[in-house]
């Protein structure tokens, strides 16, 4: 570190410190409004007090102590819960808009009621984004009954509620929901020809729990939604034939981390001659050659139980953080074709795109956002760079005494797997609960099946049950308990010693608590310690190691099992250089997801631009703030949509094709924004146009039957959809030089010099 980050750094400690001293120093004035006294009436009418002044426009600064000690007085009395200290400095945190690093067990859902209450005085709404369903409506549940006793409304939205339930939800005063199904329902009010159809009322102020998996991780996720699915032809298996005739080094290659897969001279020659398309770089075959690479890459790269999952003859793409099946969740179109014709299944329904907003661009509709996650300190630079959010570390409760033990290193994988094998099943033996984080579905599988043999029972969890999942995190804690998970991010649930019986909590205690053993290590050290995490919660004793091999992905993809060069042994690695040079790995590879992720933020944000000037007019359309008449209303709105999807399919198209357009000349996102702008800018006048006729053919008719009857109408279902864009390709990666000279001799050279065919 050089001496001026040495100097921000001091900075940063310091500018924290005096953070938790003011937070401290407020806490206990709150501490000081003791309110055991006060009758449910008194406490019922200051809530009332204060709803007035803040309606009347009284800063919320000056009633944060009176309305958190309300809150603190309520919790009490109606969920036997007294919020510690810390948990009160979480909460002026979050209210000043901080990103707050609370571990886990010192109690985020408790800190979050403060906020929520203070800002919902205004009659505006506040949000609880949440990580799933099972969540939203497990913390409104048990929250509830403190808002309710101060006089606010609070509600839950599950996916599938009616438009009704829907409506009412988000009317509450708090409404606790996951980030995706508000993002769908926000898609879903873009759309609505009626204002009587929409859910959402303007934004306000938002608190979004497990923040680092949904403002980082989740980034980028586009939410779709999409009109009524269509079976479409689908040649994906005829390029899905051609890249099992290819075969690597000899037709392709990888890029330096094995991110990407490319064509090489003589792959593209061997796709030419299989496609009998002639030159494979001339510009009418941009198609051919996007399909093809889509079909190598599923080929090559996307492997099943590891990415994706077959399930009823369907494909299930597994979460790349958390290790379970995305439900819901799909490739960009091409990609998703090409799996599903690895696969040898039948093509799934396509349908138009009719908007699209990731997760990213959605939370900045809100006006004020905070978050609180147990993992973000290392991720602090991201966090500020992309969302301006600034973390603040809550300082535990109790201090952590959990042991982290150095990382264990094997030469392979199968001495790596017999000694975690020999390891749960020797700590087992003595009751203490063991709680295993694996890479994948098929890796838990198989974990799994090894410690039946050993005579060792586990519960595997890498399902899509979260409720059902719930209940056996939290008895992971119990003397003997073994739990084998895909991933901890998301979870949402406390682990206690002996599953929250004291007895059994005393025992587990002097066995040393719950040990957590990582099979690999992630890309990222926020990933590794939210499994470390769940140990050591509140104080108590616990201690985590993770198993490494110089065959897991991570390394090899480094190379690091060449330069070390070890001769293959069961025992352990003990070389302190090893030790660091994996950890320095694992910081370059995060910086790499940080620059790919503020790279591709490129591609949507120019688009997230012309949506929101679109959305603009459109929303003062559909609100009557423009006036009209109701049938030139309905079409402009129609004909708005139209167009926007039309928009849409075209960015998608360029989209997955602009790196091979731009390789041999312009940056590639400078000729995406280009082109996109050209084709945004004709999108006026086409709704001008269209409209104008379909107006004349309708005579100025206000009858909603006759709208009908010309298909000025809504889609008569919709469908939403996720899509995993992890897996388009980052347009910047290092292209191998034999990939480039492939592309020179037949895009550019050969055309120029009239050279047959290779």
């Amino acid at each position: 570190m050089n001496i001026a980050a040495k100097f921000m750094q001091k900075f940063k400690d310091y500018d924290t410190r005096q953070k938790l001293k003011g937070y401290r120093e407020k806490a206990e004035l709150i501490r000081k409004r003791n309110l055991e006294p006060w009758d449910e009436m008194q406490l019922q009418a200051e809530s009332l007090r204060l709803k007035k002044e803040a309606s009347s426009g009284t800063p919320l600064d000056e009633l944060l102590v009176d309305a958190y000690a309300l809150v603190c007085e309520a919790a009490k009395r109606q969920l036997g819960l007294q919020p510690y200290d810390v948990q009160i400095m979480a909460a002026i945190a979050l209210h000043e808009r901080f990103l707050i690093e609370q571990h886990t067990g010192e109690g985020k859902t408790l800190s979050a009621v403060m906020p929520a209450y203070l800002n919902a005085l205004t009659g505006e709404g506040v949000h609880v984004l949440t990580f799933n369903d099972y969540l939203a409506n497990r913390d409104a549940h048990w929250m509830g009954p403190i808002y309710r006793f101060l006089g606010l409304t609070v509600k839950s939205v599950q996916a599938g509620m009616s438009l009704s339930e829907k409506q009412e939800a988000y009317a509450a005063d708090i409404t606790y929901v996951t980030a995706k199904e508000a993002g769908f329902d926000y898609l879903r009010d873009t759309i609505a020809l009626n204002e009587a159809d929409t859910v959402h009322r303007p934004f306000h102020y938002v608190i979004v729990d497990e923040a680092d998996s949904l403002l980082l991780d989740e980034a980028r996720v586009p939410l779709v939604i999409a009109g009524e699915p269509g079976f479409s032809e689908s040649d994906g298996t005829r390029f899905a034939e051609v890249a099992r005739q290819l075969e690597q080094d000899a037709h392709y290659e990888f890029d330096e981390f094995k991110r990407n897969v490319y064509l090489n001279e003589a792959g593209s020659a061997k796709a030419e001659e299989l496609l009998a398309c002639g030159n494979l770089y001339e510009s009418h075959n941009t198609y051919l050659l996007s399909s093809l690479n889509c079909a190598l890459h599923a080929e090559s790269l996307l492997k099943r139980d590891v990415d994706y999952i077959v399930r009823d003859d369907k494909i299930e793409l597994i979460d790349e953080y958390t290790g379970r099946v995305a439900e819901n969740r799909h490739l960009p179109d091409r990609l998703q074709a090409a799996l599903t014709a690895k696969e040898g299944l039948q093509p799934s329904a396509g349908g138009k795109i009719l908007g699209t907003i990731t997760l990213q661009h959605f939370l900045s509709l809100y006006p004020k956002i905070c978050g609180m996650t147990a993992t973000a300190h290392v991720s602090a630079m991201e966090f500020e760079d992309i969302y301006a959010l600034q973390v603040v570390q809550i300082p535990p409760n109790r201090p952590n005494i959990r042991v982290d033990h150095p990382h264990r290193i094997y030469t392979h994988k199968e001495a790596k797997f017999k000694a975690l094998v020999h390891e749960i099943s020797s700590v087992h033996r003595v009751g203490r609960p063991i709680l295993i984080g694996t890479s994948s579905v098929e890796e838990s599988d198989r974990l799994a099946e090894a410690l039946a043999v050993a005579g060792v029972p586990c519960h595997v969890l890498n399902a899509s049950n979260d409720a059902e999942e719930a209940d056996i995190i939290a008895k992971a804690g119990e003397i003997g308990a073994v739990t084998v998970s895909t991933n901890m991010a998301g979870r949402g649930v406390d682990i206690r010693l002996g599953g929250g019986n004291l007895a059994q909590a005393e025992i587990v205690a002097k066995l040393g608590g719950l040990y957590v053993i990582g099979t690999h290590m992630n890309e990222s050290v926020r990933i590794d310690n939210q499994l470390r995490g769940r140990s050591g919660r509140q104080g108590d004793p616990g201690a985590s190691v993770f198993f490494i091999s110089l065959e897991d992905e991570l390394l090899l993809r480094f190379g690091i099992n060449q330069a070390i060069r070890a001769p293959r042994q069961d025992e352990a690695l003990e070389e302190p250089v090893l030790r660091s040079k994996i950890v320095h790995i694992q910081r370059v590879v995060m910086g790499q997801n940080f620059h790919i992720r503020k790279e591709l933020n490129g591609y949507s944000d120019m688009v997230e631009d012309q949506r929101r000037i679109l959305y603009e007019e459109r929303l003062g359309i559909l609100t009557g703030e423009k006036p009209m008449s109701p049938s030139e209303q309905r079409v402009r709105l129609f004909y708005i949509d139209e167009f926007w999807a039309d928009h849409l399919a075209y960015v998608s198209y360029l989209r997955e094709s602009i790196h091979l357009e731009s390789l041999a000349s312009r940056n590639p996102i400078d000729e995406f924004h280009v082109q996109i702008t050209q084709a945004y800018e004709q999108i006026s006048a086409k709704i001008n146009s269209e409209s104008a006729n379909m107006l004349v053919r309708l005579g100025g008719s206000n009858d909603p039957a006759k709208w009908e009857e010309f298909g000025l109408k809504s889609p008569t279902s919709t469908r939403t959809y996720i899509i995993s864009d992890q897996y388009i390709q980052n347009t910047r990666s290092s292209w191998t030089a034999t990939t480039v000279l492939a592309y020179y001799i037949r895009k550019v050279f050969r055309p120029i010099f009239g050279w047959e065919k290779a």
